[in-house]
């Protein structure tokens, strides 16, 4: 009997040798190279609440960022806009409804940024929206105020019953932290002017936030995981979308995150794109991610760049510490225990996150970490222990490296550096944001990191930093032809990928 199962696969957490996995009632997974069958050890369901916002709470006005020095230099940045219509750039909010005033008021914009003079005529214009511009420049209020006066002065119904919600406004963002942020700015513009907003994500109580979604919201911020839960259970339909907004869209679009995407956007009850606004940012936009953004835009989308797209801001001081890994850790040390008020620690692993804030407080340095594998519990007390100045260090992975505001961040350190130059130019982007002046050190393995080398020296120039002369004669010595393609990819300068290609969702497709 044992001979006739010898070549079956068996399972060894169900009932034992001989019986098929097909048999096996308990969770499991199947290793074809072993012909076992082992425990697929499943994530307890979170019971996590979040902290909700107060409408009375006027302390959510008090941690944004408040523009620096260098505020007025964003005028000089130069702006690229590709549109078949002609645009009058706006200079003042006086476009926006009177309702929102005081909210903007109380949120310190004391007048547009450079994106915010296109962006927000080109929403109110009622045309798709594909825009790039350096971080820390308000792409978020670029376009939560122009939906926001849309939603205001042409209302309509707001439809929900007992059992699912229909928004009109679908805000797409690829971290929690990130989705969290959002919703607090639309929290803080649209309080007082009856539009209601509501958050999910992963990690917290699945009733709890179905049921805040089921009290109503016009404006829904969501990661693509749990807002894909919900469309399974129909307790969210898009028949009443009007603006569909994809930020950070080239982390949205990217291999791992597209097809939870498309999955949303190619829902059944999803209005077609004809008939609805479709808005993505972001603050770099490869022309790869172009090409892949133009087929969910009509072909008549306006392209709006600021500055140089893939290039980081010129008030940030850029640093590179040529180091082996056994090294790091103490140069590190040696770095923080000169200052470290503001300082965040990128890495690469989430096992460094946590070992790196542990050796960091032994070494009386107090830190905390921050990943995805941390319950979302404690992922939101580690940011709020930062942001509040509690923990004058955060060690984080890339969860934290995209669009997050955080008030008194002076340095940011790259322990890691990247595998990539759009992650190296979000992650230093923590810092010196709104005209502000912040410090980026990263530690440089040559042994690692000489991929980086050619993008990096781009990346200073652009920014018009000092170039250490070690970098430069490492990028000498890895220059290669074959790699110019790639290289020029980078650091792209302003360029809109219809003047060679007609695409979008209105294009005829050529057989």
């Amino acid at each position: 009997m044992e001979e006739s199962y010898q070549n079956k696969p068996y399972c060894i957490i169900g009932r034992g040798r001989g019986f098929i996995m097909r048999q096996c009632k308990k969770e499991n997974e199947f290793d074809y190279s072993t012909n076992i069958i082992t425990p697929r050890i499943l994530p307890p369901k979170s019971t996590y609440i979040p902290k909700q916002i107060s409408e009375t709470d006027d302390s959510i006005y008090e941690t944004g960022i408040d523009s620096g020095i260098h505020f007025d230099k964003f005028d000089e940045a130069k702006v690229n806009v590709g549109s078949v219509e002609v645009l009058q750039r706006i200079e003042n909010f006086d476009c926006i409804s009177i309702k929102l005033k005081k909210n903007i008021e109380k949120c310190k914009l004391k007048k547009p940024t450079p994106i915010q003079k296109y962006t927000i005529p080109t929403i109110l214009s009622g045309m798709d929206l594909l825009g790039a511009a350096q971080t820390g420049s308000g792409k978020t209020v670029a376009y939560v105020l122009p939906i926001l006066h849309m939603l205001i002065e042409k209302p309509n119904k707001l439809l929900i019953n007992s059992n699912h919600c229909e928004p009109q406004v679908l805000i797409i963002a690829p971290t929690r932290e990130l989705a969290v942020q959002i919703h607090t700015v639309v929290i803080k513009l649209a309080r007082g002017t009856g539009i209601s907003t509501s958050v999910c994500y992963g990690g917290t109580l699945v009733n709890y936030q179905k049921n805040q979604i089921l009290q109503g919201c016009h404006i829904l911020v969501a990661t693509p995981g749990r807002l894909n839960d919900f469309l399974q259970y129909d307790v969210i339909t898009f028949t009443s979308i009007r603006f569909l907004v994809l930020d950070e869209v080239d982390k949205i679009l990217d291999f791992d995150s597209k097809y939870e995407v498309d999955r949303i956007i190619d829902h059944i009850s999803m209005i077609s794109g004809k008939h609805r606004q479709t808005i993505m940012l972001s603050a770099t936009l490869p022309n790869v991610i172009q090409n892949l953004a133009a087929y969910y835009l009509n072909t008549n989308y306006v392209f709006v760049s600021v500055g140089i797209i893939n290039g980081a801001s010129q008030d940030i001081t850029q640093q590179f510490y040529q180091v082996t890994n056994c090294r790091k850790r103490y140069i590190l040390v040696n770095i923080l225990s000169k200052g470290n008020k503001g300082t965040m620690v990128f890495v690469n692993m989430k096992w460094t996150a946590d070992f790196l804030a542990t050796y960091l407080s032994e070494n009386d340095i107090p830190a905390t970490s921050i990943h995805g594998d941390r319950a979302q519990k404690y992922r939101e007390l580690a940011l709020d222990d930062f942001v509040s100045g509690k923990i004058n260090v955060i060690v984080t992975t890339a969860v934290a490296s995209r669009g997050l505001d955080i008030k008194f961040i002076q340095q940011v350190i790259n322990y890691d550096m990247p595998l990539e130059i759009e992650e190296y130019i979000h992650r230093i982007g923590r810092t010196g944001r709104v005209g502000n002046v912040g410090t980026a050190i990263s530690f440089f393995n040559v042994n690692y990191d000489c991929h980086l080398t050619e993008p990096i020296i781009k990346t200073l120039l652009a920014a018009k930093q000092e170039i250490p002369k070690w970098l430069q004669f490492l990028g000498e010595c890895v220059k290669d032809k074959n790699n110019e393609e790639d290289f020029n990819r980078n650091i792209d300068l302003n360029t809109d990928i219809r003047k060679n290609a007609n695409l979008g969702i209105n294009a005829v497709e050529e057989w």
